[in-house]
């Protein structure tokens, strides 16, 4: 397999932007995920949804007033593409679990070998801790995509045989994107899509404790998420 892509955190970011095909709708978490927007400022056919309520939001221009009644889930001021609506909080829940978004991208903190997603407490018990709109998410979303790196701070993998940390969701993730490679999971099942910067499958398999397989996406024949389409 040959490597491809740009290391670190802006190709994981590129990387995300890149599989949102024309017409998604999709909901972009804190962290790595939201850093996908600016990429889609010039993208109004990809609506991004928030769960505090707006639908087609996109990042500000540089000279563009921020207004405090305009903000997403993190608080971060946005703007909005010609056509986006508001609603109601419930309203925006009701639309993530009733199937209505095509993906949501979410952090995480580990991610197992059958789409289990860790990625709201360390399990600390002197930390606070909220898991959001998440649980809400991985249930309702056609699409769970998660953004990690591919090993800790501490260089233990987050991609496991099971979880270690409380748990999101059970089997929800379909694709995980790190520094090192785009991973999609199938009914159980690793599939190294793309490698990423001089990563090569072997390091790949000794960083990563779960079974591999190497089968790399053919980019012309369309691997971007389009509307109603699973797979």
């Amino acid at each position: 397999m040959t490597p491809t892509a740009l290391p670190g955190r802006p190709g994981i970011v590129q990387r995300v932007a890149r599989d949102l095909g024309p017409g998604s709708y999709v909901n972009l978490g804190v962290g790595i995920p939201v850093d996908v927007l600016p990429l889609l400022r010039h993208r109004p056919d990809i609506f991004v949804h928030s769960e505090n309520g707006v639908l087609g939001m996109r990042t500000l221009d540089p000279d563009e007033a921020t207004d405090d009644n305009m903000v997403n889930a993190g608080k971060m001021p946005v703007g909005a593409h010609e056509g986006a609506a508001f609603f109601h909080h419930a309203d925006s829940f009701a639309m993530m679990r009733g199937g209505h978004l095509d993906a949501c991208v979410l952090g995480a903190y580990q991610a197992s070998a059958s789409g289990d997603l860790a990625n709201w407490s360390l399990g600390r018990p002197d930390a606070a801790n909220t898991v959001g709109g998440a649980m809400d998410l991985v249930v309702g979303a056609k699409q769970v995509w998660v953004t990690m790196e591919h090993l800790t701070h501490q260089g233990k993998p987050r991609i496991l045989p099971e979880c270690t940390l409380p748990l999101t969701g059970v089997g929800v993730v379909n694709r995980v994107y790190t520094d090192k490679a785009t991973l999609h999971i199938v009914d159980g099942t690793v599939i190294v899509a793309e490698l990423v910067g001089d990563t090569t499958f072997d390091e790949l398999v000794d960083i990563t404790p779960v079974p591999l397989i190497d089968r790399p996406v053919e980019r012309e024949q369309g691997q971007a998420l389009h509307p109603r389409q699973v797979g």
